[in-house]
């Protein structure tokens, strides 16, 4: 692995950064999310036109910039360094790559250069609030985030037109960038309760989701605790739509498209590492800045050894997590997002980066003083942003088991209801009289490894001259 950044790569962030530095203070980020999109769109249109950013990892065939996860990944962390409110996430992560991974040519071509050029945003609808399941970030791929059948969802059927669309009913109540979408890319179920398959629809809903073929679509925008990444609620009323893909057991197939979600999840997960880390760097920083001026009995409160500490240690963490983010982008990119070692490393970049970002935000708030508690400073636009993110694609605890589960690390055993070998902790089976055995079936009542105690005939003594204390310690 190669951890120096080319020239390009290196210009791309120092251009990025150079913009957002004079269009992004906080007093326009603040003006921008009051707005009926969430976001300034003149901002956008110049980030498109300036920079390609919607298509920066998409194909050139497409219009788009031809690079890759890393370079999408540092741009990233630019925008989480302002808290950027754009649709640069829900379009160019999320809805993107599944067009260019499951569309037919017809849907690619006359799609994605348009997204590319900023033309059109999209977002990615997944029933509930099962995102990052959808993603293979947490749980495992077994598709019962889709509901379906009794157990509600997105409904889809055939349109009994006779043509080849569809119509979909139901709700997604937490869809990130859902409100202001021109494309609405739609996880729902198909084929009934028995032979049900998830499949992703497209509801070409227009800025404002009232066109003509979308009636019975309903979009509103929600109170989100980030309010610079705005959410929608969307309610489906037999709304007609357009199957990603075709129908012929290929990318329209629920295989197809679980398969593809999963590639999406680990090519977004280091992305949203990269974001992360961005956001936790900016608010280390803007932090360090403050307790150098900050003066109490005479002197710099960053001068003291507590605060020190307190900054010392949200430093290495920030570090650590940036080190794991361009790690897994790099991973992603190399050796392709369907890969384990990808998925891995993406999924333990994100939990270390959520991390990091809930810890510098703290203290950001908690070093500030009084101030730091105020609505008028940023700090608790930070804070909100590192408690969002675990809301939506956390918590961090099942994301990193879910990677310790793609790696193989949880055997059978571990994977019993409650942790342990047959579901019983780490204990071994029951005995005739009620009673544990070990792990070898026998008594667990005197011997901590389930046979007789130190005092019993049988126990060898150990080198340790602890009548096999460290086995029964092992065990």
């Amino acid at each position: 692995m190669d951890a120096a950044f080319t020239e390009e790569q290196d210009e791309i962030r120092r251009t990025l950064r150079t913009l957002l530095r004079e269009r992004c203070g906080p007093d326009e980020i603040k003006t921008a999310v009051q707005t009926a999109p969430g976001y300034d769109e003149a901002l956008w249109r110049r980030l498109a036109r300036t920079l390609g950013l919607p298509g920066l990892a998409l194909s050139a065939a497409y219009g788009g910039v031809g690079c890759g996860v890393t370079e999408l990944a540092l741009a990233c962390e630019e925008t989480g360094r302002v808290l950027l409110p754009s649709p640069l996430l829900a379009t160019a992560v999320f809805a993107a790559p599944l067009v260019a991974a499951l569309g037919t040519e017809a849907q690619r071509a006359e799609l994605l250069p348009r997204i590319a050029e900023g033309a059109l945003t999209a977002a990615l609808a997944v029933p509930g609030r099962a995102l990052p399941e959808a993603l293979g970030l947490v749980g495992a791929r077994d598709g019962a985030w889709a509901g379906g059948g009794r157990a509600g969802g997105v409904q889809a059927r055939p349109d009994r037109d006779g043509g080849a669309g569809w119509r979909l009913y139901g709700q997604v109540e937490q869809v990130p960038g859902g409100h202001s979408a021109e494309l609405l890319l739609v996880a729902a179920r198909a084929g009934g309760y028995t032979r049900g398959r998830t499949l992703l629809f497209l509801v070409r809903a227009g800025a404002d989701g009232a066109r003509a073929g979308v009636d019975g679509l309903v979009r509103t925008r929600l109170t989100a605790l980030d309010a610079t990444r705005p959410q929608a609620r969307i309610e489906l009323r037999n709304v007609s739509a357009e199957l990603l893909g075709a129908d012929d057991g290929g990318s329209g197939s629920g295989e197809a498209v679980a398969e593809a979600l999963a590639a999406v999840g680990t090519a977004a997960a280091a992305v949203l590492a990269a974001e992360a880390v961005g956001a936790a760097d900016a608010a280390l920083m803007r932090t360090v800045e403050y307790v150098r001026a900050r003066e109490q009995f005479g002197r710099p409160i960053g001068s003291f050894q507590a605060v020190k500490h307190r900054l010392a240690d949200v430093y290495v963490a920030v570090q650590a997590a940036r080190s794991a983010a361009y790690y897994a982008a790099w991973a992603a990119a190399e050796g392709g997002a369907g890969g384990t070692e990808a998925a891995v490393a993406g999924g333990l970049a994100l939990a270390q980066a959520l991390e990091a970002q809930r810890t510098a935000a703290a203290e950001a708030v908690q070093l500030h003083g009084g101030i730091g508690f105020t609505w008028e400073h940023d700090a608790h636009l930070y804070f909100k942003r590192a408690a969002s993110d675990e809301l939506l694609f956390g918590p961090v605890h099942r994301l990193r088991a879910r990677a310790a589960e793609r790696e193989g690390l949880f055997g059978a055993a571990d994977l019993a209801p409650y942790g342990g070998h047959e579901g019983r902790g780490g204990s071994g089976g029951q005995n005739g009289d009620g009673t544990h055995g070990g792990p070898d079936g026998r008594d667990g009542r005197d011997g901590l490894d389930g046979r007789d105690g130190p005092e019993g005939p049988d126990e060898p003594e150990g080198p340790d001259g602890r009548d096999g204390l460290r086995k029964a310690v092992t065990a």
